[in-house]
């Protein structure tokens, strides 16, 4: 599955039909990165960039102008070039942007200081995100400045920036059936990913070697790279919110916590699962991750129309705030505790977040200072945590140094909620199971 050329058609109308009359939108391809001297990252495209056209090069610019008689999507990329593409690969060259993905016009990207500022003159307004790209933002300007040195013959320069991200981000916060049919894969295979190191760990690992059972499953179904850097951490180390370090050996009676997903034609997933190394959960552990659960499954039960963004969050806080009252790392009124955000000592991040083309994907959530209301099509995370850091004398010694974290990619329906992630096991008995037939 992939996205269609009409898809990409369709979203560029879609937007264009929501920009003010007489304007224009501007949007730049993500620039290369270098790496270390003379080597680059695998490049990635813009999300915002791909969204609207589809085209994975870089060196590219996408013009929309809404009515114009000769046609609405003009892009400038890079020329054919033959020597170029014997070191680095084919370029599809202004013709190929035309026949292969949809432009109406498309020009040699070193025209575009002749041709863009012809378009730009006379509309009113640029739809452009200005800040994100510093190069770009002075280019764009120095085309401005040159209408704007020509007012005396008739030019007319637009007299209006706008945010484009206010429209597009929006747009992007609900996804196709396309898109959603690519997030159910790319989490099918993460979740595999997951089942499989289940089955892999041993005690004496280390991190980065579970980390790589991870990178085989995604490749092997064709996911070239995670959505985010990997975080593997065991025992104390998976108190670390972000740790991607992935250097320590995984020691007997520790759990590991790994928040782990694949890119799949650029859609994200994003996935953690907390698992005891020898495969037992030892009684301190199965009490956290027992709680930890309980908030879950609540929340993904409150993921639905009838609740705003906020209610899962709230939910888990409720829950998480009086089990940890009930285990004696809390004392005092649940009621005041989560009044005080007490529990912030033990869970100190939000309970999920938008996903989409990137693992914290585009969208407010909230509209007119208010939490914003689920709708379908909206994808998002549900993972709420404890984590008892190993330094906190707090808290009898038997806690410390245990994190524990649960996350699934969940659709927001019609009926309810799509949990796209449920092929991997997340209770107990579950995954002890699938441990101990991986070690018969």
């Amino acid at each position: 599955m992939t996205i269609r050329l009409q898809e990409f058609q369709r979203r560029r109308r879609e937007l264009m039909e929501q920009m003010e009359p007489n304007s224009i939108a501007i949007l730049a391809a993500a620039p290369e990165r270098t790496r270390n001297r003379d080597v680059e990252h695998p490049y990635r495209q813009d999300s915002d960039f791909w969204y609207l056209s589809g085209f994975p090069e870089a060196e590219a610019v996408m013009v929309l102008l809404p009515g114009r008689e000769h046609g609405e999507y003009v892009l400038f990329c890079r020329e054919r070039d033959r020597a170029r593409e014997i070191w680095n690969g084919y370029r599809a060259g202004p013709e190929g942007a035309v026949a292969d993905y949809g432009a109406d016009d498309a020009f040699p990207i070193n025209d575009i200081d002749d041709i863009l500022p012809g378009l730009v003159e006379g509309r009113e307004r640029v739809y452009y995100d200005l800040g994100r790209d510093a190069a770009f933002d002075s280019r764009l300007m120095g085309w401005i400045n040159t209408i704007r040195e020509r007012v005396r013959t008739g030019a007319q320069p637009p007299g209006e920036f706008v945010a484009l991200s206010h429209l597009l981000h929006d747009m992007r916060l609900f996804k196709s059936k396309a898109e959603t049919e690519l997030m159910r894969q790319a989490a099918q295979i993460s979740a595999g990913a997951h089942v499989r190191a289940m089955q892999a760990v041993r005690p004496g690992m280390y991190e980065y070697q579970l980390e790589a059972e991870y990178l085989h499953e995604f490749m092997r179904h064709g996911a070239r790279s995670p959505a985010y850097p990997s975080i593997v951490g065991g025992g104390a180390n998976g108190c670390i919110l972000h740790y991607i370090e992935n250097s320590a050996p995984l020691k007997d009676g520790d759990l590991v916590l790994v928040d782990a997903g694949c890119e799949l034609h650029n859609y994200a997933s994003d996935i953690t699962r907390t698992f005891p190394i020898n495969g037992k959960f030892s009684g301190e552990q199965r009490a956290l991750y027992e709680l930890v659960l309980a908030s879950q499954y609540a929340a993904i039960e409150a993921t639905h129309t009838d609740n705003h963004w906020n209610v899962p969050h709230e939910t888990v806080v409720r829950i998480l705030t009086e089990g940890l009252v009930d285990l004696g790392l809390l004392a005092g009124n649940p009621d005041d505790l989560i009044e005080e955000q007490a529990y912030q000592r033990f869970f100190m991040h939000r309970t999920g977040h938008w996903l989409g083309l990137d693992v914290h994907d585009v969208g407010d959530y909230r509209i007119g200072g208010e939490w914003r209301q689920l709708e379908p099509g909206m994808t998002l995370t549900v993972e709420p945590g404890l984590y008892i850091a190993p330094d906190d004398d707090t808290v009898e010694e038997r806690w410390r140094g245990i994190g524990i974290r649960i996350e699934d990619d969940v659709l927001v329906t019609k009926e309810g909620c799509d949990v796209l992630t449920r092929d991997v096991p997340k209770a107990i008995d579950d995954i002890e199971a699938l441990m101990r037939e991986a070690r018969a």
